[in-house]
């Protein structure tokens, strides 16, 4: 399994340009075995609509139904341990949704799928590239 951070999934169900072939390629490559979905990714999607941050092309419940729909993704709950984990990332920003995300790929000891700068350059989890 890899998780895939949130805009990556946006951008994967959306068919966004921003979505590079080589992105995809390790989206494709990795969805027998899973793509992980953090429930703060859907969390974070519906306060980016509330923030008018980003538009989506159907409700917000309805676009994470589809999202959630797509082929190999599987959604991550929040843990008490991936909220500890959370608070002490060492070294890491403040971006609440970052941190869960970052402490769920640590703790199902799978690497990460972003390009987010602040989270590629973060060198206690695993990023693909």
């Amino acid at each position: 399994m890899i998780v895939l951070d949130t805009h990556i999934w946006v951008w994967w169900v959306d068919n966004s340009p921003r979505l590079t072939e080589q992105l995809r390629e390790l989206i494709a490559a990795h969805q027998s075995s899973g793509l992980g979905v953090s429930i703060f990714s859907c969390w974070e999607v519906a306060k980016l609509v509330e923030k008018g941050r980003i538009q989506l092309v159907r409700p917000v419940n309805e676009w994470l139904d589809l999202g959630l729909a797509y082929p190999g993704v599987q959604l991550l709950e929040l843990t008490l341990p991936i909220v500890v984990k959370a608070t002490q990332l060492e070294g890491f920003h403040n971006d609440p949704a970052d941190q869960i995300i970052v402490a769920t790929a640590q703790d199902r000891a799978c690497p990460l799928l972003t390009v987010d700068a602040k989270i590629v350059n973060y060198p206690y989890v695993q990023v693909l590239k």
